[in-house]
């Protein structure tokens, strides 16, 4: 059977394009990839720390709103699961939620000096 010129040229055409594609994509991913890691450095928790929980998501706090503090604790870190996940040790309000919680909605608890901010 023979095959017409303009169909392997139109095919050698198609298989250029996709390999043009193909290496846009790999070039798009790698540069996503260094920006990311430029800029994200993954959590420094441990066991042990005393950590602040977004409210964010918990519906279960009482009060309006517009008044409730963005975030609840300090707790501490019971367990470390996987590298973005810690399981906490809730009291009060919390204390009926499931105490995993993603890195993104955890931050560090630093206490105020008691001599530079008197109550």
């Amino acid at each position: 059977m023979d095959i017409h010129t303009t169909t392997s040229s139109f095919k050698i055409i198609l298989d250029k394009t996709r390999h043009h594609a193909n290496r846009c994509i790999q070039d798009s991913f790698k540069y996503a990839k260094e920006r990311w890691d430029k800029s994200h450095k993954p959590p420094e928790f441990k066991i042990g720390d005393l950590v602040l929980v977004s409210n964010l998501n918990l519906n279960n706090i009482k009060g309006p709103k517009k008044l409730k503090d963005s975030f609840s604790g300090p707790f501490m870190i019971k367990a470390l699961h996987r590298l973005n996940a810690v399981k906490l040790e809730l009291t009060g309000e919390l204390m009926n939620k499931h105490p995993a919680f993603p890195g993104s909605l955890i931050k560090p608890y630093s206490s105020s000096d008691k001599e530079l901010f008197l109550l």
